[in-house]
């Protein structure tokens, strides 16, 4: 009984802090454009969001991992997040623009408890022959706030304003806080004694040094980055090609919508489609979808934004096996907080780039997007199998 109401916890958790997470980056990204009239401005908003993640996420993970309760620890940070992404509306039209991005930078510190935070706590919450589906479950919550944020980005901002979308974006993250907080201890540690304590970088060094996680994140953060790509062109898609820049918004959630689907047959066997082929053939997936986005034409966009979820949705799943089989339980919160944060960086770093093409050549942007995906492939396959830990 314990168990089961803890593994709800966890999930209901997890929906309500990535949906929020999901609707913020849109939200502030469409209210941005609304105060401005600048696609680079909004973009330089969301990729001054991701952009700290690479030095928040190992940080976060080795606190993590550090404390007894990480629950609390994970509750804390989703509240100063929730209050960072309030500071930031407050300060759009009020603050100078390089300011208010200073701000989003600091917040974006935080990001990854939202997701590797999440993610690395599963352990604790399911075990043994239950972790595998659980695994696609979690998977699933991610594609679930990627469908419901941006709708409800859009929705918002099309009927209430922008800002009064970021406010809600605040509302889901202050509610799993209390969730968070609640979460069960390691089942194999002793709550009465202070874990091990590892160098910050330990994370980032086994990673690098397992060829199976190395693989697997170096293409993710490539499929990420291109992501990013995509999510910057996003206003544009929707002010020249859906009739107003909210509707861009439900091109993510369409493709969280075949993100969830795909998910969701894997969540019954999860073991259908190996996790290590899932990651390369995902991005091959993922890069003919952008190019097919780079026509600009309305049908040909939702087909593309379906096709996107298609191959991000498995990917994911397969990312969290992955992680989950080759993490020591003394770096688990290192090496999910780490691998969310690199992929986050490279969010932001997409979402920059194409923020710069976009306002000059929107086909140009998608097609760098599709190259990026495309580039994970060869990636994958440079990292070698045999290459010692």
């Amino acid at each position: 009984m314990t168990r089961r109401y803890a593994a709800a916890s966890y999930f209901a958790g997890a929906v309500s802090a990535r949906t929020g997470d999901e609707m913020s980056g849109p939200a502030m990204m469409l209210a941005g454009f609304a105060m401005t009239g600048s696609a680079s401005a909004a973009a330089s908003l969301l990729a001054g969001l991701n952009a700290a993640a690479a030095v928040g996420g190992p940080l976060l993970g080795a606190f993590l991992d550090r404390s007894s309760r990480p629950g609390r620890l994970l509750a804390c940070a989703l509240a100063a997040y929730g209050a960072g992404v309030a500071a930031i509306l407050l300060g759009l039209g009020r603050l100078p623009l390089p300011l208010t991005v200073l701000i989003a930078v600091c917040t974006g510190l935080l990001g990854p408890a939202l997701s590797g935070g999440w993610t690395a706590q599963l352990p604790r919450v399911v075990a043994g022959d239950a972790l595998p589906r659980a695994n696609a479950l979690d998977a699933m919550t991610f594609t679930t706030a990627s469908l419901a944020g941006p709708a409800l980005a859009g929705a918002a901002a099309e009927t209430l304003g922008a800002p009064t979308a970021v406010v809600l974006a605040v509302t889901l993250v202050a509610l799993a806080a209390p969730v968070a907080w609640r979460l069960p201890t390691s089942h194999d540690r002793s709550t009465t004694h202070a874990p091990p304590r590892v160098p910050l970088a330990a994370g980032l060094r086994f990673i690098v040094r397992c060829p199976p996680l190395a693989r697997a994140t170096l293409a993710s953060v490539l499929c990420c980055t291109a992501e990013g790509m995509f999510t910057a062109c996003v206003p544009l898609l929707g002010a020249r090609a859906l009739g107003g820049s909210g509707r861009g918004a439900l091109l993510l959630s369409c493709a969280a919508v075949s993100s969830l689907v795909a998910n969701a047959l894997l969540a019954k066997r999860p073991r259908t489609l190996a996790p290590d082929t899932a990651i390369w053939a995902g991005a091959v997936v993922q890069a003919a979808a952008l190019a097919l986005a780079a026509t600009a034409h309305p049908a040909l966009l939702v087909a593309a934004a379906l096709l996107t979820g298609v191959g991000a949705g498995p990917q994911l799943t397969a990312l969290f096996a992955i992680r989950h089989r080759e993490a020591p339980d003394r770096l688990r919160g290192q090496i999910f907080t780490t691998g969310a944060s690199l992929k986050i960086t490279g969010f932001a770093v997409g979402a920059a780039v194409a923020g710069a093409i976009a306002g000059h050549c929107l086909p140009a942007a998608l097609a760098v997007a599709s190259g990026t995906a495309a580039l994970a492939v060869p990636a994958f396959f440079t990292v070698r199998r045999d290459r010692g830990h």
